[in-house]
């Protein structure tokens, strides 16, 4: 059997009574009746890493609370050929949030973004704006600044924080995909409750709308949230591309939709295996 070391936090709390181990522990259940898993935290990977044949980074919490530990491990990623899944080649929130100003210089339907107020004229003149940190995640950092308080919350020389305009939605839609396979989509039709969750049936528009993302990104191998938001004019705008560690909300899917997950997921994982065992095998020659 593939040894799996498998990266989580039991201890986090997550905001929006959300629980994060208990996902975790379902699903190393399923995967120890095909892999031999190790469960580890985020902090204590070093020791152990190299005796596995794959790390997979799953609800490690936002890598702000061990930024530094988080870049190490990317680090000795690439260094010593470690094998992760997701694999570590994303451009999505795996290395921080600048992504969505890159995408909104491009064109992609995406909630305009900005870390510059010299910027600010390319965003929309609204009343409100949100700020929050690049490297954030769970509404760590999370403000909503008047226009008036923007100069006194960004500091000019200062480009860790993301600028948005704050933007009332219908609702929040999530989008779940393996290796580029749509799974599941979720959306929470009382926008004030973030994470009530209810199973969403995408229109081929809706599919398009994230598969252009997936597309964008192009993971080698791995699991991706695509989350969005519809505006009041019918259109869906890119909240965050998560490609590191997204939270699943598998308690909530039909035990159909569940169980095809995980096999799907198995399947992923065997396939970064091989993929990773063939990368040896070149290496070698």
């Amino acid at each position: 059997m593939a040894k799996l070391l498998f990266v989580t936090d039991l201890y986090y709390q997550a905001k929006g009574a959300r629980v994060y181990y208990e996902e975790d522990l379902f699903l190393t259940s399923q995967l120890r009746k095909d892999f031999q898993v190790v469960i580890c935290h985020p902090k204590d990977t070093e020791m152990f890493e190299k005796d596995f044949d794959l790390i997979v980074f799953r609800n490690a919490g936002p890598v702000i609370n061990f930024k530094d530990q988080y870049q190490s491990f990317r680090h000795r990623v690439v260094a010593n050929q470690l094998k992760t899944y997701n694999s570590f080649n994303g451009k999505g929130d795996m290395d921080g949030k600048d992504y969505l100003i890159e995408l909104t210089k491009n064109g992609f339907p995406v909630i305009p973004t900005i870390n510059s107020l010299d910027d600010l004229k390319n965003l929309p003149d609204v009343e409100t704006y949100i700020i929050k940190p690049k490297d954030g995640a769970d509404s760590i950092g999370f403000e909503f600044v008047h226009k008036s308080e923007l100069d006194t919350k960004i500091d000019a020389n200062e480009k860790n924080m993301l600028v948005q305009p704050f933007i009332n939605f219908e609702y929040e839609v999530s989008f779940y995909f393996i290796d580029k396979e749509f799974q599941y989509a979720l959306y929470a039709p009382d926008k004030s409750k973030r994470w009530e969750l209810k199973e969403y049936i995408p229109t081929k528009q809706d599919l398009q709308f994230a598969e252009r993302f997936i597309e964008w990104n192009n993971l080698d191998w791995g699991i991706e949230r695509v989350d969005a938001c519809l505006t009041k004019e019918d259109q869906l705008l890119l909240v965050e591309h998560e490609d590191l560690n997204p939270y699943l909300s598998l308690s909530l899917l039909p035990p159909k939709v569940c169980d095809s997950f995980v096999e799907t997921f198995k399947k992923s994982l065997i396939k970064a295996l091989e993929l990773s065992q063939h990368e040896k095998i070149l290496i070698a020659k």
